[in-house]
């Protein structure tokens, strides 16, 4: 059997949630392997910003400490680390392990870097398609920032057969992270497709840390969970015919239960015939759970379709200039006087010829599931509101007018309604994605040691 567990499921992840992982791993007494995964699309794209602000940045921020913590034990019990928590600079993120390494007298400690997912000098974007998903959306594509390809995981596989402690990688596919090692240990034929098909749905499922543990799951007096501030990160036991056991560690809280696989399972699924990863198309429709202890689900009955021939790349485009303000109101009249307030801002922007794209949303009221027009604003009832938070987001292609609009919200402390305070305010240059689709042969995987 082989133990694989998620030490993070997105990038500003909990920093301590995975020592207990590792403790659970060195304390089986069996093959294991810990990995990270802490990027996103927008993550990445924002990484190649500060990469290009310093050669020296572009990966996780969170990334000592992560790795800090646990690499100690991991070398020790001889437990791999794989993370994509290189985003845009893995080179730079191998070089940070290596600094602590040594500064917790671990210098023979051996990581490789996993390159070639960074495509943006070779592709070309004005005759490569659009993912169809993307099509409507328009781009400056004169402003590329980056293109980043999802890997698969053949080279994590190749750089732990070599020995590798630690992997670090940019784009890998998200159950890349856990199949790489899952083949190095067991290496079955890369095209056994529904071997492949299992353990990339032990990814899948491994892939977002507690969310199939009961964090995303909890909603209190419908789905409780116990002791939330201390959930488990997942942990999959992968067993000779494939199929596994998803569980977590017993010291910790939250819970594997059907409810919680199965809601994870189903997580950014579209068609559950056919979730195409870089590895395998994964047919998740006859797959079975069941209950075989506390804590304890196994999973079986995943089938697999050969490799696409073709991958995904999401590019990075610069964008406009957003800015966000909020100023609050309470007591009685509260929701009338936020009201007045954005009246107010909203002449202000028309008196001064303001040229932003805006939203006012009244927090408290009508925020999450309004349009951007306020028509379930207009419709709402809002006499009774004792609390509020004026929500102001305004765009545009350049910055000064965002910078004016925020001013003019500023202003409301002295020339708005009675009793607003607190305001704050932020401003930043967005990126816009765009997903592509490249033959598979332009994109080539490796791994070397640094």
């Amino acid at each position: 059997m082989f133990l694989i567990g998620c030490g993070a499921g997105f990038s500003g992840d909990r920093t301590d949630a995975a020592v207990p992982v590792i403790q659970t791993l060195s304390q089986a007494g069996l093959p294991a392997a810990i990995f990270f995964e802490t990027l996103g699309e927008r993550t990445l794209a924002l990484g190649q910003v500060r990469k290009q602000k310093d050669p020296n940045q572009g990966y996780e921020p969170l990334l000592a400490e992560f790795i800090t913590p646990i690499l100690h034990d991991c070398v020790r019990f001889n437990i791999p680390i794989i993370g994509n928590f290189g985003a845009a600079n893995p080179p730079a993120a191998a070089q940070l392990i290596k600094k602590i390494a040594h500064e917790l007298g671990l210098d023979d400690i051996k990581i490789a870097v996993i390159e070639g997912d960074d495509i943006a000098a070779t592709l070309d974007i004005e005759n490569t398609p659009v993912w169809e998903g993307d099509g409507s959306i328009a781009v400056d594509k004169t402003a590329l920032i980056s293109a980043n390809a999802y890997l698969g995981a053949r080279a994590v596989t190749d750089a732990l057969r070599a020995g590798a402690d630690v992997v670090v990688a940019g784009r890998l596919a998200d159950p890349a992270l856990a199949l790489g090692p899952i083949m190095a240990h067991y290496n079955w034929s890369w095209d056994d497709w529904d071997v492949l098909a299992q353990l990339t749905l032990a990814g899948h499922l491994l892939e977002c840390g507690a969310q199939v543990t009961g964090g995303y799951f909890a909603d209190p007096g419908r789905k409780d969970v116990t002791d939330l501030a201390r959930v488990g990160f997942p942990i999959a036991e992968i067993r000779e015919d494939a199929s596994f056991v998803m569980t977590k560690p017993a010291s910790t809280g939250g819970m594997v239960t059907l409810a919680t696989v199965k809601e994870q399972l189903l997580y950014e699924v579209h068609d559950p015939a056919n979730y195409i990863t870089p590895d395998v198309v994964l047919d998740i429709t006859g797959v079975e759970l069941t209950e075989v202890g506390p804590d304890r689900v196994l999973v079986q009955g995943a089938k697999g379709r050969p490799r696409p021939d073709q991958l995904k790349v999401t590019a990075g485009f610069a964008g406009d200039w957003l800015g966000e303000a909020e100023i609050s109101y309470a007591g009685p009249n509260a929701a009338q006087r936020a009201s007045l307030a954005a009246e107010v801002v909203k002449e202000r922007l028309n008196i001064r010829q303001i040229e932003v794209a805006s939203r006012f949303d009244l927090v408290g009221l009508s925020s999450v599931f309004d349009n951007q027009a306020g028509d379930l604003l207009s419709r709402r009832e809002v006499a009774d509101a004792q609390d509020i938070r004026l929500r102001m987001a305004v765009s545009a292609a350049t910055k000064p007018p965002v910078e004016q609009a925020l001013q003019e919200l500023s202003a409301l402390y002295c020339t708005g309604p009675a009793g607003g305070g607190g305001i704050r305010s932020q401003l930043r240059h967005r990126i816009q994605t765009l997903s592509y689709l490249v033959p598979r042969a332009q994109v080539q995987s490796r791994f070397y040691f640094i």
